[in-house]
């Protein structure tokens, strides 16, 4: 019962620090004032929760929200940082490789979207065909809550 409730309790004491740092006004945490951090916490949550109560099913998710939390807040923080869609895959890929390393499966995923990321992101002469994936996120990125209310929808709606 107790490794059940340390996720919350981890979500719990991160939110408490995040908003205890905030009205302290800490001048080290003051770039972390932010939405991001949000993420980065639940994020944390979720991977510690997977290591300490050996429940490796939420190893994906906490990856993947501490990936999105992370890119987040370093774009707005960091000039060196790339601000890519490539950087969406290598996310997801890398969230797949650390679930592999514990449930050794989505090794083929991972690799694959890792391979698409650092293409996208590093090769600088790509291929003609490679153009509609360009077209493909630039349309995604101008409706991606429509695309939210409909994967919604799906989970809603689908039958198990």
């Amino acid at each position: 019962m107790r490794k059940q409730n340390a996720f919350i309790g981890y979500l719990l004491i991160g939110i408490g620090a995040f908003y205890l740092f905030r009205q302290l006004q800490l001048p080290i945490f003051t770039n972390f004032y932010s939405w991001p951090t949000l993420l980065i916490i639940i994020g944390i949550s979720f991977l510690l929760h997977s290591y300490g109560a050996k429940e490796y099913g939420n190893l994906f998710p906490g990856a993947i929200l501490l990936g999105l939390g992370l890119h987040f807040h370093s774009v707005n923080h960091y000039s060196f940082w790339i601000n890519h869609w490539g950087m969406y895959p290598l996310i997801i890929g890398i969230a797949f490789l650390l679930s592999y390393s514990k449930t050794r499966s989505g090794l083929i995923p991972g690799l694959i979207l890792l391979f698409i990321s650092l293409f996208a992101i590093f090769v600088t002469d790509k291929p003609e065909w490679f153009g509609w994936i360009n077209e493909i996120v630039l349309l995604a990125t101008n409706f991606w809550p429509i695309i939210l209310i409909i994967g919604g929808g799906y989970f809603l709606l689908k039958k198990k």
